[in-house]
Formats: C-alpha cells, structure tokens, sequence
C-alpha cells in the first residue's frame, strides 16, 4: 500500500468532496502567466531584456505572439511599458518589471528549480547564487519563523478576511 503525503486541509475543506476550490487564486495565477510564451517573457525581463525586439527573438516566438503577451503581461500590471527614443528613430516602448512582476520571481525561479532537478539529463545550464557571495539561492517553502515546511506539514485553512470581504461584497450587491 503507497502512502499518500498531502497538505493537511483543517476545518470545513478536510472533506475534499463538500467543497469546491471557488475562487482559487493557483487557477487566476495560471490564466495570466500560464502559457509558455507568458513565462519565457517573464524570465528574460528578470535576465533583463526590455526591448519588444529581444523578447520576441530570446523567447524564439512570433512578433504577433511576442506583441499578445507583452500586452496581456503590461495589462495585468506585471510590465510596464516606458517610453524610449533612439537618435533619428521613432519613439518606441521597453517594457520595465513592476513590483507585481518582480514579486512573481519565486515562482519563475522554483520552475527552474524544479526543471534542473527533473529535467535536465546532467547538470544544469544555469546556477543561481547570490552575487556578492556567490552563495547557491534556493526556492524553498519556509514559515515566517524561517523553518522549512514539507508538504506534509502545509496546514490549508479558510481564511475569515476572505470569508468576511466575500460577505460583504453580497451584501453590497
């Protein structure tokens, strides 16, 4: 018999079979930045590319492709568009992280992660570290006290703020 290792779901969401995961913020997350393209986007402005150009030609997409994702990315709040001029050219737009954009830099970088750990048939191509130590950086799950917590040890419960502005936005309307 294989054991199954999952989050601890407390309350009223430990019966997984009486409720439905309405709302789900993993579910917005992935309309938004769920595609490949989105993604690739998304890492070449961490490795800092700005130009429309270099994205469309890094991430190895279409310009019509490149120009969808960078619009639904600049219209989410992840990118912004800032205006540039080259001597004698048009003036054109780079697209600059957002604090939105930059807070998405875990997640981006736990793919990776995970991508050298599985995918990879030796080592992996990149190394993140930190550059004034050049100490390995790691994606990792850890409490507000600074324990690691496995998944076995992940409690999910329902949050009374989200229960509470959900009853009040009915009520309103």
């Amino acid at each position: 018999m294989m054991l199954v290792m999952a989050a601890v779901m407390e309350g009223p969401l430990a019966d997984l079979s009486s409720w439905q995961p309405t709302d789900c913020s993993i579910a917005k997350a992935i309309e938004l930045v769920g595609t490949r393209s989105a993604v690739l986007i998304l890492r070449e402005a961490y490795y800092g590319t700005t130009r429309f150009d270099g994205f469309a030609q890094r991430v190895g997409i279409t310009d019509a492709a490149a120009a969808t994702q960078l619009r639904k990315l600049t219209e989410a709040g992840l990118l912004t568009k800032q205006p540039y001029q080259e001597q004698g050219k048009r003036t054109r737009n780079e697209y600059i992280l957002t604090p939105m954009g930059r807070d998405l830099l875990p997640v981006v970088l736990a793919l990776m992660q995970w991508g050298d750990a599985y995918l990879q048939p030796g080592p992996p191509p990149l190394l993140l570290v930190e550059q004034s130590t050049g100490s390995p950086v790691r994606v990792q799950v850890r409490s507000d006290s600074g324990h690691e917590v496995p998944l076995e040890q992940l409690a999910i419960r329902v949050n009374d703020d989200y229960l509470n502005a959900r009853h009040a936005r009915k009520s309103k309307g």
